[in-house]
């Protein structure tokens, strides 16, 4: 915080304060974007080297397990729903 203030106050210093170089301010942001965009770019690539990428078993191994627990839990609450249709259902006729 106290870092943000120096370099805000350092920033005031240097323009004046009273905004008389704004266009010059605004021509100096523009400027810095592709030298932002480049470094952005390049922490980027330098994380992507660092990411362990799984293997192809691994990948296949998962999605079968996934798949049979989508399975598995769908078939679940299809009966869980049919059976509380049911359930329902008798209840409304018996109290017609």
């Amino acid at each position: 915080m106290d870092e943000a203030l120096k370099v805000k106050e350092q920033g005031i210093r240097s323009s004046g304060g009273g905004g008389g170089n704004a266009a010059g301010s605004a021509l100096a942001k523009v400027g810095e974007y592709p030298k932002r965009w480049k470094q952005f770019l390049h922490d980027v690539r330098s994380e992507m080297a660092k990411v362990v990428w799984p293997s192809r078993p691994d990948v296949i191994s998962t999605t079968v397990v996934v798949i049979i627990t989508v399975a598995f839990f769908g078939l679940f609450f299809l009966g869980t729903d049919s059976l509380f249709g049911a359930m329902f259902n008798w209840v409304l006729n018996q109290f017609k």
